[in-house]
């Protein structure tokens, strides 16, 4: 039997909510989805950059897009920004989580206000996330979620512990939450990008340069945002139907390099 090869970016048609969806790998992930038509919902920490950031995605393409401030720290708040969102946007069959910070004080300048901000921004947010959006998800076929982890959770780094230890526990919980997901229909899985031209970045190429970076990826540059929202919009689609517990690295070949 022939098997259909018609082209499935856009489908489903369902909304996506992005954390972190006012900048850098989030507004890129929110833009890259909304040029397929689908509708976004943007949280950000900031409200007035997310409320922007939804009006501009909204006249540019076309598409429903709402922007709200949340704080993905605050389980209460996550729980009351589903809430408002489901108000807006029917059908929600999408998240992706890319709410970040970094720390850069290593060990040294290491505190348990950063220790507990950092995990509960980049690993504790996500269970979370996903329990307030479950019946949503549950509801909608083709539903799939992605979490941005890092090659900082394979590479060793100095400069920041709690950056690198969320980001290495977003792949194990990935593999978990997809074992029990698996079974309502819903993929999840993880990116984990390189070194990406981002807000978060500019400090670090600023300090060091972008030839710091550039010299152990192999194909001689940092990433572009748009290189890994195109990569969430495919694993958000039936394109990746088959696609589930999987990180997808998209590093420009730093990782295996030997430089």
């Amino acid at each position: 039997m022939t098997q259909d090869i018609t082209p499935q970016l856009a489908s489903p048609s369902t909304a996506v909510v992005i954390t972190g969806g006012a900048s850098g790998l989030g507004k890129a992930s929110a833009r890259a989805l909304a040029a397929v038509g689908r509708p976004v919902a943007i949280w950000d920490l900031d409200d007035r950059r997310a409320k922007t950031a939804a009006e501009e995605i909204a006249s540019e393409f076309g598409v429903t897009a709402v922007g709200m401030g949340v704080d993905v720290r605050d389980l209460s708040a996550i729980a009351a920004a589903a809430e408002g969102t489901r108000a807006l946007l029917l059908g929600i069959g999408g998240l992706v989580h890319c709410a970040g910070i970094v720390d850069t004080d290593s060990i040294d300048g290491l505190t348990q206000a950063s220790w507990d901000s950092g995990i509960a921004v980049h690993l504790r947010a996500i269970p979370f996330l996903i329990k307030a959006f479950l019946p949503d998800l549950k509801a909608n076929p083709g539903s799939a979620i992605v979490a941005t982890a890092s090659i900082n959770a394979t590479l060793g780094n100095a400069v920041n512990p709690v950056y690198s230890a969320g980001k290495g526990g977003v792949l194990s919980l990935v593999r978990s939450l997809a074992d029990r997901l698996a079974v309502d229909g819903i993929r999840i899985n993880s990116v984990s990008p390189g070194q990406i031209v981002t807000p978060m970045m500019q400090s670090a190429i600023q300090a060091r340069g972008p030839d710091f970076f550039e010299q152990r990826i192999l194909l001689g540059r940092m990433g572009e945002p748009e290189e890994i929202g195109r990569v969430v919009r495919f694993l958000l689609s039936d394109e990746a139907s088959y696609i589930t517990a999987a990180e997808i690295v998209v590093d420009g070949g730093n990782i295996s390099s030997q430089r």
